[in-house]
């Protein structure tokens, strides 16, 4: 009697599990694992070096991050000499940039998000973090491919219409394993492929595997590219909010 009592107990135990066993992520849920993984679940504090390709020439701008979730972020240029200090906050909705060679601090406009930021194939919305690729695009899998011997999820993400995105739409593309961004293409609002980014150098950082090299291609300016490679990153150490501040833009090191 005991044996079939237990027998019984396990087959509903497993009845159970089935349906938790054959369950998938959805779209949203791949997109934000991947997020969390290359930006932090709560914080990250990072330090990079982005070398800006010309077909005439070619300089590199060194910088340390903060950020915290998508409401804050503060960006500081490190070298070369001539932008040391500049600064570049985000709190909310807001965004300033600070330049202790002119001692101005300025606020900028939603318009600036989709320029380069300096003079590189990044925006100002890259770098600021302005917009989600969780909440506020619509996601769906449109298929699967290998990228670098990597089985990815291919996503096709439609920005919302109240979404204040400058993309009409990406495709991404996950590395089913590890959660990866491997393969970027951004597209305006008249589905014109703008441009392509590519996640490269996957190494241990900050505890997690992270592609470590990330090359930013414009799809219509021939010998231009962007190389951000990160060499410092932690994630998840508290940063209080206090820290995202005016004052703080001018002082930080």
């Amino acid at each position: 009697m005991k044996t079939s009592t237990k027998l019984l107990t396990l087959l509903l135990l497993w009845g159970m599990t089935l349906p938790m066993l054959g369950q998938e992520l959805s779209p949203q849920e791949i997109v934000r694992k991947a997020d969390e993984k290359f930006n932090g679940e709560k914080t990250s504090i990072s330090q990079m070096a982005m070398t800006i390709v010309r077909p005439t020439w070619e300089r590199t701008v060194e910088l340390k991050s903060w950020s915290s979730g998508r409401e804050y972020s503060l960006t500081l240029i490190t070298a070369p000499a001539k932008d040391k200090g500049q600064s570049f906050l985000k709190r909310d909705n807001e965004m300033w940039s600070w330049n202790p060679t002119i001692d101005r601090l300025i606020k900028l406009p939603p318009s600036m998000m989709s320029q380069g930021w300096m003079g590189s194939d990044y925006t100002n919305d890259d770098i600021l973090k302005e917009s989600s690729v969780v909440n506020d695009y619509d996601h769906e899998i449109i298929g699967e491919e290998l990228i670098e011997d990597r089985l990815c999820y291919k996503i096709k993400m439609v920005a919302k219409e109240d979404a204040a995105v400058i993309w009409g739409f990406q495709i991404r593309w996950i590395d089913k394993k590890d959660f990866l961004f491997l393969k970027s293409e951004l597209y305006d609002e008249d589905g014109y492929l703008i441009r392509t980014e590519l996640g490269k150098e996957i190494k241990s950082m900050g505890g997690r595997l992270i592609p470590s090299l990330l090359e930013i291609i414009p799809e219509e300016e021939e010998g231009q590219l962007t190389i951000v490679k990160i060499k410092e990153i932690e994630f998840n150490t508290p940063i209080k909010d206090s820290f995202f501040s005016q004052q703080n833009m001018k002082r930080v090191r």
